[in-house]
């Protein structure tokens, strides 16, 4: 799968809760040293790379948020792929920007 692909990543780490947004930026910290295109949002993060990219992207995230002091993590990601073309995020929200 050489296209791009949006992942929407939402990383819920098991935190005292006046950690958990310290602990969030550190994944999104991870997601905006990639180099791949993303959006923040209030519930997820959607990203734009090709499979490998996005789910090495995940990979990541997940290992700064153990290393940050969640104990557990609750992950959702969700994935809009396309057989024979890119997804984009311009696609989906562009008219809206």
């Amino acid at each position: 799968m050489q296209h791009k692909i949006n992942l929407a990543l939402q990383i819920l780490p098991s935190v005292p809760s006046e950690q958990v947004y310290a602990v969030v930026d550190e994944a999104i910290a991870v997601i905006q040293a990639s180099g791949l295109k993303y959006r923040v949002c209030p519930f997820e993060t959607v990203i734009e790379g090709t499979y490998e990219e996005t789910m090495e992207v995940v990979r990541k995230a997940q290992e700064v948020c153990f290393k940050a002091g969640a104990s557990q993590l609750l992950v959702y990601i969700k994935m809009q792929i396309k057989k024979d073309a890119d997804v984009s995020i311009e696609d989906k929200t562009g008219k809206y920007d």
